[in-house]
């Protein structure tokens, strides 16, 4: 079984939605460590209305915060701090599909990152989306995750941005898993539309 970490260049980049067809695609367990704000729609919430399948698993956030902002602020104004080490994988026969919370370096405390959420044989999914200064964002994202050792795939969000795409494919050499168009509405039969065509790459 194996365990995947779907992070993002930036936030609001689109990893929910790419969560949850990786999820779809591998009927896989999902488990999104740390929520902050939107407790009554959250990432899990969505992700659970996205699934057809019967087999996939939610697992409870190990911290879920009030206030929608990087999680270490947000844990401030909750009158906690985040123990890393309180974060615990949950147990499953299942793959598993985890969330990160932004990007990469988005600090928890003054000391832990997400990507010290991220273990050695993790498959990370890097969930990339066109905009003034992705590249750059892309690039940092996933050379940090290859220097790391980390096998690292890419999920291109957002309409096609050719010349974009393209540098980061030459530059990274990294399996392109796919790109998630701008659809108009996301339901149960978009996810599994996408999660049949990703299936194999994944």
């Amino acid at each position: 079984m194996k365990t995947y970490f779907i992070t993002g260049i930036s936030t609001e980049v689109g990893k929910t939605v790419a969560a949850a067809i990786v999820t779809e695609a591998l009927e896989a367990d999902y488990w999104k460590p740390v929520q902050a704000g939107d407790l009554e729609n959250s990432d899990t919430h969505k992700v659970q209305r996205f699934i057809s399948n019967k087999k996939s698993i939610f697992y409870p956030n190990s911290y879920a915060l009030q206030t929608p902002m990087s999680p270490h602020a947000a844990a401030a104004i909750d009158g906690i701090k985040i123990d890393i080490n309180k974060i615990k994988i949950p147990k499953t026969n299942n793959n598993l599909v985890i969330e990160g919370a932004g990007g990469l370096l988005v600090p928890l405390n003054d000391t832990d990152t997400i990507l010290d959420l991220i273990q050695p044989d993790y498959k990370v999914i890097v969930v990339s989306r066109h905009y003034l200064g992705s590249i750059n964002h892309t690039l940092l994202t996933v050379k940090l995750l290859q220097e790391k050792g980390f096998d690292v795939s890419i999920i291109f969000s957002g309409d096609e941005h050719p010349t974009t795409e393209s540098i980061i494919k030459k530059m990274t050499n990294v399996n392109v898993i796919g790109r998630i168009d701008e659809e108009p509405y996301f339901d149960k039969n978009v996810i599994k539309e996408y999660a049949e065509k990703f299936r194999e790459k994944l």
